[in-house]
């Protein structure tokens, strides 16, 4: 037996699968934070709130659709790998 650590196993970048995923988060994205942006602004109306409350609960709402958008690319890379082993 050989005392030395193997090589780490080489990994190849699966490019349709990286694209397929960054396409669709794109896509989505713009959905999520256009729904964001919309809906902060249409609940800020609905509650009577200033300027200022406006951009607050858009905020909220724009870093919810940041993690809406980090689980859908983990979810996604599950799906549709990004590596392979070589």
């Amino acid at each position: 037996m050989s005392s030395e650590p193997s090589a780490p196993a080489s990994r190849q970048i699966i490019w349709p699968s990286v694209v397929t995923v960054i396409s669709a988060a794109i896509l989505i994205g713009a959905e999520v934070f256009g729904a964001a942006f919309a809906g902060g602004w249409a609940l800020a109306i609905l509650l009577g709130l200033d300027d200022t409350g406006a951009h607050i609960l858009q905020a909220v709402l724009f870093a919810l659709g940041v993690f809406v958008m980090a689980a859908f690319i983990r979810a996604a890379q599950r799906v549709e790998p990004f590596t392979r082993r070589a």
